[in-house]
């Protein structure tokens, strides 16, 4: 049984989120595992929280908005 946690910005939608985790899932299947097995664990960090190249996720990417 696969479990993928998939680690994101807080602050994305619902409908955001099940794209992802059916995303994920259709993956596995078309490997031959069933979609039953596949478990996707989502973690959302604040932007605030997350660092890129030496810089706050919040300050570098203050223009981008979850979908």
């Amino acid at each position: 049984m696969p479990v993928v946690v998939v680690y994101m910005w807080s602050g994305v939608s619902k409908e955001a989120k099940e794209r992802v985790v059916k995303g994920i899932t259709r993956v596995f299947e078309e490997l031959g595992i069933p979609a039953q097995a596949v478990e996707v664990i989502i973690q959302e960090v604040p932007k605030e929280n997350w660092g890129v190249s030496g810089e706050l996720a919040s300050e570098k990417f203050k223009e981008v908005k979850p979908p």
